[in-house]
């Protein structure tokens, strides 16, 4: 596994880098054609994958640097290397759809179809983001003698030449599976706008929870007993829950009032 793909001069691809731009550029398009298929303003998809890209980047950051934060009080070169290295997923959701959310009342765009459209995307995006992160060595597992263990040799981040649980490449599985599965939802099952990004909630954070028992980078932090990670997919799974059983219990069977208003003087426009 060797995060420095291609060198040319001064310049080099880095995997994890190089994946991470693949998985928004394959959510942006999956995204795009989805809502063309629903009848949405697909060309209003690019600005809010920006938001979303944007706010996920910095509160991914920024929690990174809070589980940092009494290191960085005892050396202060700690802060400058952190913005550089190290990212909390789970800040990065949250503030994708706090993106999303903001850019979506910004542009008085129905709230719940986009997001249908956008979280299926996101899990899409966070397949090929954890084959990055396998490239690089980062989320790596803890050791283990089993059949699929894997040995990094060139990692800058994992322990070299100790076998470890492939937790990155778990976790890319998971997530396309989730991505067909929410696809699938969309198509056959959902009766409400607002289900499939409930069960993103629901399926991403219960799979998170698991998985991070096997995850050996203590880099994330820690709360108590469970990983920063595993405190806040309590919380998200929790809201998923909630958010579909107030979606299936929705009279109007779509959005709002506000937003149908909204969609209606789209369509007269």
């Amino acid at each position: 596994m060797y995060n420095d793909l291609l060198t040319i001069g001064p310049f080099t691809i880095h995997g994890y880098g190089l994946m991470t731009a693949v998985g928004i550029l394959a959510a942006y398009f999956c995204a795009e054609y989805r809502a063309k298929k629903k009848g949405l303003d697909a060309g209003k998809v690019f600005g809010l994958v920006i938001c979303c890209v944007v706010l996920g980047y910095l509160c991914s950051k920024l929690l990174y640097i809070i589980t940092v934060l009494p290191d960085i009080l005892v050396d202060l070169s700690v802060f400058w290397t952190s913005l550089a290295n190290g990212w909390v997923v789970m800040g990065g959701i949250l503030g994708g759809i706090l993106g999303g959310y903001l850019y979506c009342r910004w542009q008085k765009l129905p709230v719940w179809k986009f997001f249908d459209v956008g979280m299926a995307s996101v899990a899409l995006a966070q397949g090929f983001g954890r084959i990055g992160c396998f490239l690089a060595g980062c989320c790596y597992g803890v050791e283990s003698h089993g059949p699929l263990a894997v040995t990094f040799t060139h990692s800058d981040f994992a322990p070299n030449g100790v076998a470890l649980v492939p937790t990155q490449l778990i976790s890319s599985a998971l997530d396309f599976l989730m991505f067909f599965f929410l696809i699938l939802y969309d198509k056959k099952l959902q009766k409400r706008d607002g289900e499939v990004t409930a069960w993103y909630l629901i399926l991403y954070s219960g799979g998170r929870f698991i998985l991070e028992f096997w995850r050996g980078d203590s880099i994330r932090g820690f709360v108590g007993p469970l990983s920063t990670s595993q405190f806040m997919s309590i919380f998200t799974f929790a809201a998923g829950i909630v958010l579909l059983i107030l979606r299936r219990r929705s009279r109007s069977g779509a959005e709002t009032p506000l937003e149908n208003k909204n969609m209606e003087r789209e369509v007269e426009a």
